[in-house]
């Protein structure tokens, strides 16, 4: 018999893709959500007894990032009732080049429970399902750290590697650090968005300090924006934060997804082309 899975944020970015190929493949799958049945909320602890009852592996990933105050104590909180639930792994989903999501990891490493940690560089899908996507609905995409080079990854690899990891027990223990085949800088994610996309899009350097400003007038909550701020100066000035691994390929036995292949996949959504089919 299958083992039941748990996919804590099964409605999100990488969690909705894990949940679809576990499903794929016939595995009895529990999604963890708000708006599921039983329900798993990350902010009320009392619904997280019946998510786990009767799971014996889950994937775990914290919103909105394992950097964020508070995103240590939870896991810990997690970590010890899955134990007393009868969890016997955990692959949690955590963030390259973030040292403060490092101690989540220890967390889960020295749970005594088996385990598979998944660091991932930066989603190619934040340009089209997150806070990236609405400069380029407006046709103005302006950043700070323009210098920075990031070596972007796909979501479906993410999931398939998380797949891996939850089906197959060659991957406990094991850290992965998932990357893209290449680093590109904002301008340059910019240029091949336009491109795919068939629209003009103007990238502006701007600074931290100005961006900010931009995203508390555009009345972003202070969490996202605390978030975001310790994003571009922490990660994207981690030295390790552009290396490119082949940690994709050594789990998956082929080439991780370039930010090309993402573009032009996603270019057909029409996500990119609100403006000029008068939605906005």
């Amino acid at each position: 018999m299958k083992n039941n899975i748990l996919v804590i944020g099964g409605t999100g970015k990488t969690g909705r893709k894990v949940v679809e190929k576990l499903k794929a493949l016939d595995y009895p799958v529990r999604v963890g959500s708000r708006s599921a049945s039983p329900s798993f909320d990350w902010n009320d602890q009392t619904t997280w007894t019946n998510a786990l009852e009767d799971i014996e592996k889950m994937y775990i990933t914290y919103q909105p990032d394992l950097a964020v105050p508070g995103a240590l104590d939870a896991i810990e909180d997690l970590i010890k009732l899955a134990k007393r639930s009868g969890v016997k792994k955990a692959v949690l989903l955590s963030g390259k080049g973030e040292r403060e999501a490092e101690l989540s990891e220890q967390v889960v490493i020295h749970s005594g429970m088996d385990y598979t940690i998944v660091r991932a560089s930066w989603f190619m899908q934040n340009f089209s399902e997150s806070f990236f996507l609405d400069p380029i609905i407006a046709g103005h995409v302006a950043l700070p750290k323009a210098e920075a080079k990031v070596p972007y990854v796909n979501t479906d690899d993410i999931a398939d590697v998380v797949v891996a990891a939850l089906t197959n027990e060659k991957h406990n223990g094991q850290l992965y650090e998932l990357t893209g085949p290449r680093v590109l800088t904002f301008e340059e994610v910019t240029k091949e968005i336009a491109a795919a996309a068939g629209r003009e899009l103007q990238f502006t350097p701007i600074s931290m300090d100005a961006y900010v400003n931009m995203l508390k007038q555009a009345n972003v909550p202070d969490d996202y924006i605390w978030l975001i701020n310790y994003l571009f100066t922490e990660v994207l000035d981690a030295e390790s934060n552009n290396v490119i691994t082949g940690d994709i390929e050594k789990v998956l036995g082929r080439k991780p997804k370039d930010f090309s292949d993402y573009t032009q996949e996603t270019a057909k959504s029409g996500v990119w082309n609100k403006v000029s089919a008068g939605i906005l």
